[in-house]
């Protein structure tokens, strides 16, 4: 069997996915672990979770790869009383490394949005707002606009969203449009919502919204649809299997089967 080290697998995701593209705030690449050591399984998840690490543990994974970071903010200590912590030490204690990416992966080609346009059943026709540029002159960004092929009443696309992404529901408000026009943002995406009504679009698909959010978009008549965080961002997760196994084909990739979205509905 073929073997690789930790860092073959962070060098070709960086490459795959550029760690420059994340955005200023974020922190993404290898967080934690051991740069030299070999690799033979991996668990990929949106989310390091205490539950994720145990799967990992009793899976004999020695790499977890994740979309958001084990580490965002500055940490100044590393104690077991501390959740991230005592992530940490259960991780070094158990040989397993930690692989991130979060930001760059939202605005990489064929990373979270693009992914996300096409589960609305979308094609992506530009970015809302360019945030830098990659070597060859291409611009990259996080938000996608896009349209359907044929316009549809909004009954209709909540429908397929919930069934696309796999949803236990949706909030939103109702606009004054069908839908044909649209842009989406995995994740938190409220800020952009007054750019994505000036963009000329008649409905945003995000999630993390809060009431004001919906107040604006129901008075500019902007259909507004919260389809959760991890719903909205859990597609990306078989694309990074996919694209370990395509740099790695010996690699045992697998995803995380007790990760899933926190929230529950009553």
């Amino acid at each position: 069997m073929a073997e690789f080290t930790i860092a073959q697998v962070r060098d070709a995701l960086n490459a795959a996915v550029p760690f420059s593209m994340q955005m200023d705030f974020d922190n993404v690449g290898l967080l934690c672990g051991f740069p030299d050591a070999t690799v033979t399984r991996a668990l990929v998840a949106l989310d390091i979770t205490d539950a994720v690490i145990e799967e990992a543990v009793s899976g004999g994974a020695e790499l977890i790869v994740s979309h958001h970071p084990l580490i965002f903010h500055a940490l100044k200590r590393v104690t077991a009383d501390d959740d991230r912590g005592r992530k940490l030490i259960r991780m070094l204690r158990s040989g397993i490394s930690a692989i991130c990416l979060h930001t760059n992966l939202d605005a990489a080609r064929g990373g979270v949005n693009d992914l996300l346009m096409t589960a609305l059943g979308g094609r992506v026709s530009g970015l809302l707002a360019p945030h830098g540029t990659l070597p060859d002159g291409t611009p990259y960004g996080i938000t996608r606009l896009g349209e359907l092929p044929e316009p549809l009443q909004l009954s209709d696309f909540l429908a397929h969203i919930k069934r696309s992404l796999g949803c236990p529901g949706l909030r939103y408000v109702a606009g004054t449009r069908p839908v044909r026009h649209l842009a989406c943002c995995g994740g938190a995406g409220g800020g952009d919502l007054e750019q994505v009504f000036a963009a000329g679009c008649d409905t945003y698909v995000t999630a993390d919204l809060k009431y004001d959010h919906f107040l604006w978009a129901k008075e500019a008549g902007l259909n507004l649809i919260d389809a959760g965080h991890f719903c909205t961002e859990n597609v990306v997760v078989p694309h990074l299997r996919d694209l370990l196994m395509t740099h790695f084909p010996a690699l045992d990739v697998r995803i995380s089967a007790v990760h899933g979205s926190t929230i529950r509905w009553f």
